[in-house]
């Protein structure tokens, strides 16, 4: 696997562009508490959500289109995806969980138990999503791991055939 992905030539400027959109994105979060969704210093931060989308589409289209074509199962694609994905999906559950037990029972959350907040932390590490308001309770921001995974679950479905056979 490593002399075919070295094979291919990386575009370094892809990968910049990536994390250049995710530190804008957690710098809005981490700013959006202090000052608000308009006044604070990357008041559009948000927006860096979709671009990060839409370059790692290219990012993922890029790497695996060839794999299709030598063999690649869904099955084997969706566990390279999910091996790459879910750790950070752990990590984000753990560190809010963490962050819960010290907002419990303050002004933030003065009315919310042990029980809802276990029960959040469940369906976040097995990327349940919850119904009402917020997708995830316990983690707001895993929405887009969710729908990353759900991208990847139809990526070899009708729309990259079709893709592959009118481009």
């Amino acid at each position: 696997m490593t002399s075919y992905l070295s094979s291919k030539p990386r575009y370094e400027i892809l990968d910049g562009l990536r994390g250049v959109a995710a530190v804008m994105v957690l710098v809005y979060h981490i700013c959006e508490p202090h000052w608000g969704q308009t006044t604070q210093p990357v008041a559009h931060g948000y927006l860096a959500v979709d671009f990060f989308f839409v370059l790692s589409g290219f990012v993922i289209g890029y790497a695996y289109d060839d794999r299709w074509s030598n063999g690649l199962s869904l099955k084997e694609f969706l566990k390279r995806r999910i091996t790459r994905l879910h750790p950070m999906v752990i990590l984000s559950a753990m560190i809010n969980l963490v962050c819960m037990a010290f907002l419990m029972g303050g002004i933030i959350f003065p009315d919310v138990s042990w029980g809802i907040v276990l029960l959040a932390w469940v369906l976040s590490m097995l990327m349940i999503p919850g119904l009402g308001g917020q997708v995830f309770l316990i983690s707001g921001t895993q929405w887009t791991l969710f729908y990353e995974y759900l991208a990847n679950k139809f990526y070899d479905l009708p729309v990259r055939k079709w893709l592959k056979k009118n481009w």
